[in-house]
């Protein structure tokens, strides 16, 4: 068996059944006995259909202005980078440039004597 296996298993195995619950359908189901309020279950069961999705399209909205400040921040951040990236390039030509009169100079001095 795998060693990673077993230490996941422990750390997931707790929560099982939370995510079961989390999972597991929240809606009214129709009881057998309540055969007689077809009209009342059903009207309750649009109704938690409709608190749903309203929910959901509140949880949408959120995600949106998340994710919207997400893709912000990231182009911002590869502005930032961007920047620096020139920066590092042009300290890399000035160098390149620095080491080539430097050895314009070592040759100079040596073929010189």
């Amino acid at each position: 068996m795998a060693a990673w296996l077993i230490p996941a298993l422990k750390f997931v195995l707790p929560h099982v059944g939370t995510i079961f619950e989390a999972a597991a359908p929240v809606f009214t189901r129709k009881k057998p006995e309540e055969a007689t309020g077809k009209d009342a279950l059903l009207q309750q069961q649009v109704t938690e259909l409709q608190a749903a999705a309203s929910q959901n399209a509140a949880h949408i909205k959120d995600l949106a202005a998340q994710l919207q400040r997400t893709f912000t921040a990231l182009g911002e951040a590869a502005e930032i980078a961007e920047a620096k990236l020139r920066r590092a390039m042009m300290f890399c030509v000035l160098a390149a440039i620095a080491s080539t009169i430097a050895l314009g100079v070592a040759l100079f001095a040596v073929l010189g004597r």
